[in-house]
């Protein structure tokens, strides 16, 4: 019998719903690229549902006892008396998602000696010590492409929303006012506009597909080029580096993995080749930016908005200067995780613990870590390194509550 910890989001404040908005989801026979849909056995839940909070548990309940394997679902993962080091001890697999990251440093690891993997129910396993799960031989696995296109709908959302000055002009409604003048005084058109990607992988291409028929001028930067018939097809620009790219755009949007060397990667210094009046638009980690630098470069002018849905740590302790600073779009880490998206995380994390528990090869498309180093999807987005922490610094949201 092995012990699995899930651990996942608060449910609704309201209570876990009895009914929903809409009666079913579309279907989607295959991502764009050919990959297919995660293929369990078999589901133990509605598509559609709620399944990312505690009382959702990603459907995985029946088939896990079923197996005589025993669950623990929380959302207590921070700090030292959180219920996730409680069984830290005796945990062989510990699953989170990005949303709500349970961060397995390299002294979580130490305490977790039967552990055995760490999956993220969705993509990004950057709050996992890649390094420390190397040198255990841990398996890191997530659910590539579940989410993807989901994120990348959300990133086009608030490029709109920041250009067209959006909520605030959403504002002005609620509070009973008809204040055309002050919406539109940062009202604009995306038509025309250069906008670039720093990486163009799943989502990121994605985002610069839905942006083609808005005519705006596309590019990116990618340390692995696209295919010449992508670019001409799109017709992209290239840029070799950041700063280029940086240098090109009225509007970026950040789509790369958090590692060692893209951490902080938007500070002060790469400000400075941002044109006057960009807008940033980061739905990948918050920890790709300096948290204060972006705050200045709004409140000084340099860029026009911020937005994206992730932040570091997550959740977000009250006083985090992204809450206040001016001109941002931000939301909670919702992107990747709406009931269509989360139908497909949870489908995919139990083909993950099936293939786990019966010997089966992971798809390589899954694996981050396997065998003491980097693998499969891992060894082309990832370098080996931490880039994690925040447990401690996201406790404090909890305590305030």
């Amino acid at each position: 019998m092995a012990k699995v910890v899930l651990v996942l989001y608060d449910d609704p404040v309201d209570g876990y719903p009895s009914s929903y908005a809409r009666d079913d989801l579309p279907k989607i026979d295959k991502y764009p690229d050919g990959q297919t849909l995660p293929t369990p056995k078999a589901i133990d839940f509605t598509p559609g549902h709620l399944l990312g909070s505690v009382s959702g548990e990603l459907g995985l309940r029946k088939y896990l006892e079923s197996q005589g394997h025993e669950l623990i679902v929380t959302s207590s993962k921070d700090g030292p008396d959180s219920v996730l080091e409680q069984h830290l001890h005796d945990a062989e697999v510990v699953i989170s998602q990005p949303f709500w990251p349970a961060y397995m440093t390299a002294e979580r690891i130490a305490k977790a000696p039967k552990l055995k993997m760490a999956l993220t129910a969705g993509i990004g396993s950057d709050h996992v010590d890649l390094q420390a799960a190397i040198d255990r031989g841990i398996t890191v696995a997530e659910v590539t492409y579940c989410n993807s296109n989901s994120v990348a709908e959300h990133v086009v959302m608030q490029a709109l929303s920041l250009v067209r000055n959006y909520i605030p002009s959403y504002n002005w409604v609620m509070k009973g006012g008809w204040n055309i003048a002050d919406c539109v005084a940062r009202s604009y058109d995306i038509e025309g506009m250069h906008v670039g990607t720093v990486a163009a992988g799943r989502i990121g291409l994605r985002v610069l597909k839905l942006l083609k028929p808005f005519d705006t001028h596309l590019h990116y930067n990618d340390r692995h080029r696209l295919p010449q018939a992508v670019e001409e097809e799109l017709n992209l620009t290239w840029h070799a580096t950041r700063e280029s790219l940086y240098e090109a755009c009225d509007l970026v949007t950040l789509n790369c993995p958090l590692h060692p060397e893209t951490e902080h990667m938007i500070n002060d210094t790469t400000l400075k080749h941002f044109k006057r009046g960009a807008y940033l638009v980061n739905t990948a980690r918050g920890k790709l930016c300096d948290r204060d630098a972006i705050a200045r470069a709004l409140e000084s002018g340099q860029l026009a908005g911020y937005a994206g849905d992730v932040w570091f740590p997550q959740p977000a302790p009250e006083d985090h200067p992204w809450r206040s600073m001016p001109h941002h779009g931000m939301t909670p880490h919702i992107s990747g995780t709406s009931l269509s998206a989360q139908a497909r995380y949870a489908a995919g994390t139990r083909e993950i613990l099936e293939c786990h528990f019966e010997g089966r090869p992971i798809r390589d498309e899954y694996l981050i870590v396997q065998g003491g180093g980097l693998a499969g999807v891992g060894a082309h987005s990832y370098s080996k390194g931490n880039a994690t922490g925040g447990s401690e610094e996201a406790a404090k949201f909890k305590k305030v509550n």
